[in-house]
């Protein structure tokens, strides 16, 4: 018996081509809308973090994660980021354009999630918010890791919910592959690790089951628990000798408008609430399963990274803004559910937020620490002494200035000026003092040398409280009442001289020069 083989009828071929091409010309658009918002602040200054990650990233590959024991951050950013460098180069627009190709490929990450999960309409919304969102702007002209775990996070949330929630085995192994990449990219994955678990429970007590439900959980689960392995013990060091030790207890208003930081601000919050609210209602009327899988696997996914976070922060401070990215993967995905699945409601909502997201800009100034530099660097010769009493700032300060001057912190000279040791840091602070550092170090100069003092200014003494922050300020004063009364020394300059306007983490320079042996 002959088989005929059936073929498309030429009319539906164009069709289904028509269409793919409208879609490849929609995440077009969207990809160019984004790149206009986040190409503005490319060649900003770098700040602290970002000294880090360029300082960290410029050692030998092998050796980053050693040097990492040093710093408490896993380190699959920082090696990626040394193959970026040593590509394109190390300047500020060359390593925040690394982030933003992070941003931008999350726009059809987050198109292929929504549409695959949910439909096409969920799709484009979520790759239209992705495409504006204010957070992922700023970050995108960053040289951190937070564009990175957006774009990993849109990815692992959409095979989680794929294997887990809606069954789907073949996506298993990419959610486990997936989530190994976040454990290695940030620490925070641990909260969005407990939300999982959560959604995993609540599936647990509806499967009929649950056997095959635990298997799946063994492969997808167990794929990343093995990949993640090697790096326990260095996790174990760091979480002993490391941790935040610049963080504070955050309060309860903290909590309450960290998702203002996420989504735009309080008005975002608003919006986004109000469709999500209307739009996970709708999801709940459509089946039972919906109702006590799908609905709260949304919520819970949004919510948990952030509230888990806020209550360790409150015994173990971690807290801090740029941590939240974690959270905003799934967080537009129940926005995007809940705006299309809001009616007019929805309409009107994506609209106000798009109105409210598309004015927004990256940051267009970080630190003065490129001015300070700049001012000072032409004062200072080889053999030089800059001193800061914010030890992390030596890595930002020593990328703007000559390697060839001597950097030294509170706990001595910095042979490795790439990396901040956080090891102990408010019992290294309290084993050293001026008389064991400083004053040894004024003795040593020689007629004509110079010490360039570089300060924080604590224009906001709240968020000076942790046991460093505290530290660094108490020995700020004390190191700069010895400098200014040294007779061995003289004040020859001072950058920059007012705080008018004072920009995010000011600091000020004070150059010093050896008058005599004294």
């Amino acid at each position: 018996m002959a088989t005929v083989a059936l073929r498309r009828p030429a009319a539906l071929e164009r069709s289904i081509a028509g269409v793919r091409l409208l879609e490849f010309a929609g995440l077009a658009a969207l990809v160019a809308l984004s790149l206009v918002l986040r190409t503005t602040a490319l060649h900003v200054h770098f700040w602290i973090d970002e000294g880090l990650s360029v300082g960290i990233g410029k050692h030998a590959l092998t050796e980053i994660p050693g040097v990492l024991r040093q710093d408490g951050s896993p380190p699959l950013y920082y090696m990626l980021l040394h193959v970026w460098m040593k590509v394109f180069g190390d300047s500020e627009a060359q390593t925040h354009i690394f982030s933003l190709v992070a941003a931008v490929l999350t726009i059809p990450a987050a198109w292929w999630a929504g549409r695959s999960l949910f439909d096409k309409r969920v799709g484009w919304a979520l790759a239209g918010l992705t495409a504006i969102n204010p957070f992922l702007t700023s970050y995108a002209q960053e040289t951190r890791m937070y564009a990175l775990v957006i774009l990993l996070g849109t990815l692992c949330t959409a095979c989680f919910m794929h294997a887990y929630v809606f069954g789907r085995k073949r996506y298993r192994i990419p959610f486990g592959l997936l989530l190994a990449a976040l454990l290695y990219t940030h620490n925070w994955t641990f909260f969005y690790g407990l939300a999982l678990v959560g959604v995993v429970a609540a599936v647990y007590r509806v499967t009929d089951n649950r056997r095959a439900l635990l298997r799946d959980v063994a492969v997808g689960f167990g794929t990343a628990a093995l990949l993640y392995l090697p790096w326990v013990p260095t996790l174990i060091f760091q979480t002993m000798h490391t941790g935040a030790p610049w963080a504070t207890p955050p309060s309860l208003s903290t909590l309450i408008k960290s998702p203002n930081l996420l989504l735009g601000g309080q008005s975002g919050t608003f919006v986004v609430i109000l469709a999500a609210t209307g739009g996970l209602a709708a999801l709940a009327t459509r089946s039972v399963r919906d109702r006590a899988v799908l609905v709260p696997a949304l919520a819970t996914l949004a919510t948990v990274p952030i509230a888990s976070a806020w209550v360790l922060s409150q015994a173990s401070p971690a807290w801090a803004t740029r941590y939240l990215a974690i959270a905003l993967p799934p967080l537009l995905l129940l926005a995007a559910v809940g705006l299309t699945r809001s009616g007019k409601i929805g309409v009107g909502a994506l609209i106000l937020l798009t109105a409210s997201w598309i004015y927004a800009t990256a940051p267009q100034s970080k630190s003065n620490a490129h001015f300070v530099s700049e001012s000072m660097a032409p004062h200072l010769r080889a053999g030089d002494l800059v001193v800061s009493t914010q030890p992390e700032q030596i890595p930002v300060l020593s990328y703007y200035m000559s390697p060839k001057l001597t950097y030294v912190s509170p706990f001595g000279v910095q042979h490795d000026t790439g990396v901040a040791d956080w090891r102990d840091g408010a019992a290294h602070f309290d084993r050293t003092g001026v008389d064991t550092q400083l004053l040894p170090l004024i003795a040593r100069m020689k007629p004509g040398q110079r010490l360039l003092f570089v300060k924080p200014i604590a224009f906001k003494p709240e968020r000076w409280r942790g046991p460093w922050t505290s530290r660094v300020i108490a020995r700020t004063m004390e190191y700069e009442g010895i400098l200014r009364a040294d007779s061995r020394l003289s004040l020859a300059a001072i950058v920059p001289q007012h705080f008018r306007l004072p920009g995010p983490n000011p600091l000020q320079g004070l150059l010093f020069i050896r008058r005599h042996n004294g």
